[in-house]
């Protein structure tokens, strides 16, 4: 645990991208389209791809504030734990409107973590676009 985002070491993964998979994403872009990742680990994969050029190899791209999304328009994912690097990504991409969602899921009685409900979120520079 750290106590400020910027001193967290994000741990490394290996991810692989199929080249169909990223030229459906550009693809899709192009034609004005979004792109919808299901889960965080989809995000890092096709974010690492776009950041580095590379469609594998291992990661430890760390998503926090100052990220520019490239690739991923809107994510399927669970409700995550206060202070994980998975909240720390959903704020990168929506910004402090997740607290509001957060306030609303607990105060409806959903459930978080793998088992839990799931939600539906759009990158914060689209929220005024189809």
């Amino acid at each position: 645990s750290v106590v400020k985002v910027s001193d967290h070491v994000m741990h490394s993964e290996r991810y692989d991208v199929p080249a169909s998979t990223m030229e459906a994403c550009e693809r899709t872009r192009a034609e004005g389209g979004r792109v919808v990742a299901i889960g965080t680990t989809a995000v890092r994969a096709l974010e690492s791809a776009a950041v580095t050029g590379e469609l594998s190899g291992r990661t430890d791209l760390f998503i926090s504030g100052d990220h520019r999304f490239r690739v991923v328009d809107r994510l399927l994912t669970n409700f995550h734990l206060p202070r994980s690097s998975l909240l720390v990504m959903i704020d990168a991409f929506m910004g402090p409107r997740w607290r509001d969602l957060y306030a609303d899921a607990l105060d409806s009685g959903f459930r978080f973590l793998s088992f839990g409900d799931a939600m539906l979120l759009t990158r914060r520079d689209l929220w005024a676009t189809p």
